[in-house]
């Protein structure tokens, strides 16, 4: 059941800072985002592939499909032909298989670098020094169907609102570095995507584009 007053809450908030919402529709039946879908909303975020390419065959073709989990190399191919942006791109070997398959279906696809901000074991993503060697490897370059769009991160996993901020206001001063300092071709420095349900509202506040939250929306699974 969709909370229909939290999203208007949730969209009054974004809209105050531009924001765009992601609604995370992971684990959701199909009769649940075709309710959201009813109800205007047009983006959605799965976490696994598999998910994805099912939900999107029988729901309406208009909806913009976000990958926002860990990506593994060998199932870009069943996305390839239709998502709007990968949120999770944490190697230069991911991104050359998605090149590769965008090619394949004559397509640029969106990319995410997602950068390792939290202070915990269980989060993927780049460190800093893996993001500048990524960015600055000649092969990087020759990349012609993928567009890197920005930066994505996720916060530790806390009480402590100090900690949330912190680690959202560096991911938006290096999205902000990169985005003065860093152009390539295959580079369109725009979004940064940081925040869920719980610390939505520290990330917009810290300069989110786009946030992903689910559980607000869709309650608990």
């Amino acid at each position: 059941m969709i909370n229909k007053s939290v999203l208007e809450e949730i969209k009054h908030n974004l809209q105050q800072y531009n924001t765009k919402l992601i609604a995370v529709t992971k684990t959701h039946p199909v009769e649940t985002l075709q309710e959201a879908y009813n109800i205007g909303l047009r983006v959605f975020g799965e976490n696994k592939v598999q998910e994805l390419v099912a939900k999107a065959e029988v729901l309406p073709s208009d909806i913009e499909w976000h990958l926002i989990g860990h990506l593994q190399s060998n199932k870009v191919k069943y996305i390839a032909p239709f998502v709007h942006m990968i949120h999770s791109v944490d190697s230069l070997k991911l991104l050359q298989e998605i090149n590769k398959e965008a090619k394949k279906n004559n397509r640029i696809i969106k990319c995410l670098l997602q950068v390792y901000i939290a202070k915990e074991e269980t989060k993927f993503g780049l460190d800093i020094a893996e993001l500048t060697a990524l960015l600055a490897d000649p092969q990087f370059n020759e990349l012609e169907n993928i567009s890197i769009e920005g930066l994505m991160g996720m916060a530790t996993n806390t009480d402590k609102e100090t900690i949330i901020q912190n680690e959202f206001q560096s991911l938006n001063k290096l999205f902000k570095t990169l985005s003065t300092t860093v152009h390539r071709k295959n580079i369109n420095w725009k979004e940064v995507s940081m925040g869920m349900t719980s610390d939505y509202k520290i990330a917009i506040e810290q300069g989110s584009t786009m946030v992903r939250i689910g559980s607000a929306i869709f309650g608990g699974r």
